[in-house]
């Protein structure tokens, strides 16, 4: 069913504000999740809305959000997410890393003590639209063996960056430095379906491609040692340096079992500071041009840029509606009875 994002973001903003979000912050949260399933990532979407209700009703999640400035030294900040929304805290981040770069050149800031962020090109994307490059990570809950290991020791941590790129849309890369992130493989689950060789490991170590048994084992690092030392240090930096929680202390978002701890990390780097923004600009759209234009591989009728798959979906969404899963609608709909929310329910 297809859905236009702006019946989405009333029912996200209607149902945190019920919950005890403030106005402004519910606005932040609905845009995170609308504009992921606008771009073709739902892991990340509107059906993370009740995930975020059960945590609130069970006590292991605060609202309001109340981040708190720890400190601020030259072009840095240390922010505390007050196990709050983590959209919201990492959203305030990115904001005061692009304030700094306007001053420093440079703007880093590290958050502790938040929860599951979202889509990471949220923040990044929007230090692009700035004028910047942005630069944005965070751990997660055990669920990725180290290379050679047989048991979950780290977080899939996802690294997002992205760039403004002239008249198109921003150059983007959003990744988890496991070979998939841990969403689609409980999306497979859901669905009954295997998923690819090479995902993910079963209890005792074994290449596996039943998910369930994915569920219960470990996520492979993305090129064996390289993701698995990405994933590292995006944990010490994220988690360990921040204050935060990191390796098997962080907690899983998809269980109430106690806040999860999830450290962030932002940074804007002012491209004014070493080149012309113009120039920089029209450089890249020269090269991202001769890219498309390259020799394409034998079955290939185009070559994209990162992050261009899913600008096209996202205009799309905006213009034909979002598509959204059955199972989301019915959730969708069973909130809006829940609050009393004098919303017409999605039908579908």
């Amino acid at each position: 069913m297809k859905v236009k994002s702006e019946k989405l973001m009333e029912i996200a903003e209607a149902v945190l504000v019920a919950l005890g979000a403030s106005p402004e912050e519910g606005t932040v949260v609905a845009r995170s999740l609308v504009w992921s399933d606008m771009r073709g990532i739902p892991t990340h979407g509107m059906n993370f809305l009740t995930k975020i209700v059960d945590r609130i009703e069970k006590g292991v999640l605060d609202l309001p959000t109340r981040v708190t400035i720890l400190s601020t030294k030259g072009a840095t900040a240390h922010l505390d997410g007050g196990n709050g929304l983590g959209q919201v805290a990492a959203d305030q981040a990115m904001r005061m890393s692009i304030d700094l770069a306007r001053k420093h050149g440079v703007g880093v800031s590290l958050v502790r003590n938040t929860n599951h962020i979202g889509v990471l090109a949220f923040y990044t994307h929007l230090a692009a639209r700035e004028g910047m490059l942005g630069l944005c990570m965070c751990n997660a809950a055990a669920s990725m063996a180290p290379t050679g290991g047989a048991e979950p020791f780290m977080g899939t941590n996802p690294l997002s960056m992205a760039l403004p790129s002239g008249d198109g849309p921003p150059i983007l890369v959003d990744m988890s430095t496991s070979v998939v992130a841990r969403g689609k493989i409980r999306r497979a689950l859901a669905k009954g379906q295997e998923i690819p060789a090479g995902w993910a490991l079963d209890e005792r170590g074994r290449g596996t491609t039943d998910a369930q048994a994915a569920m219960n084992g470990s996520l492979l690092p993305l090129a064996g040692p390289k993701g698995y030392a990405l994933a590292l240090f995006i944990d010490l930096i994220a988690g360990l340096l921040s204050g935060s929680k990191y390796g098997r202390e962080v907690l899983t978002f998809h269980k109430p079992l106690g806040p999860t701890g999830v450290g962030v990390m932002t940074m804007a780097l002012d491209i004014g500071s070493f080149m012309a923004f113009d120039q920089f600009t029209r450089l890249v759209s020269d090269h991202a041009n001769s890219i498309r234009a390259s020799r394409k591989a034998e079955g290939a009728e185009r070559i994209y840029l990162p992050g261009e798959i899913e600008f096209e979906r996202e205009e799309t969404s905006r213009s034909k509606g979002v598509e959204l899963d059955h199972p989301v609608i019915q959730s969708l709909n069973q909130l809006l009875d829940k609050f009393n929310l004098r919303i017409a329910p999605l039908e579908g």
